[in-house]
């Protein structure tokens, strides 16, 4: 099976992720961020429609991406029962301080689509859902019954969502870390 090569407007996607990651997009004018990605804020409307239509492309690969990480480790050679430490390893990746932009991001545009913003609206397709099944899976593979793999999948969610959003808030990682290790203790003890 052949990659085909990315697309003008993935490579726009892939350049504004790096942007948002090292510098954040929300204060960025089109035209800067244009700039910044080596194109004309003509050519970010014509894939786009918009600055907000870029901002919500931008969240659903950051979400792409982090889903993908987490298939990975539930297809990892790691023996049943280990899911507190997978869970661990995949809650270091979003707990990052260098992905924070794109937490920021993420709420920032999650918060306008919440509110009706057209532009916004869109994120909220599969914002929950393209989430359960991966997650449900990751549970599946630890030996967990499928129905309660998909009740604990919508409450990790959940719950990662809170804890993301109040390390942004209080910017104390230790303490939500704690609270993150405790969930995840909880849920294992719940399987043994």
């Amino acid at each position: 099976m052949s990659v085909q090569p990315p697309t003008p407007r993935q490579k726009l996607i892939d350049a504004a992720v790096t942007h948002a990651a090292e510098h954040g997009l929300g204060d960025t004018s089109l035209r800067q961020l244009a700039t910044a990605l080596g194109t004309s804020h003509r050519m970010l409307i014509h894939h786009f429609g918009s600055k907000e239509g870029l901002l919500v492309e931008v969240v659903k690969a950051v979400e792409q991406r982090q889903r993908e990480i987490l298939r990975d480790l539930s297809r990892s050679d790691a023996e049943p029962g280990r899911a507190d430490q997978l869970g661990r390893q995949f809650w270091a990746s979003l707990n990052n301080p260098e992905v924070a932009q794109h937490e920021r991001l993420f709420f920032e545009v999650y918060g306008q689509a919440l509110q009706g913003r057209s532009w916004a609206v869109p994120l909220l397709d599969g914002i929950v859902d393209d989430w359960i099944q991966p997650m449900a899976e990751f549970f599946a593979a630890q030996g967990v019954p499928a129905e309660t793999a998909r009740i604990d999948a919508r409450l990790a969610v959940a719950v990662a969502r809170g804890l993301l959003l109040d390390v942004l808030a209080t910017g104390d990682r230790a303490a939500v870390d704690a609270a993150m290790d405790r969930f995840t203790e909880m849920l294992s003890s719940r399987r043994n």
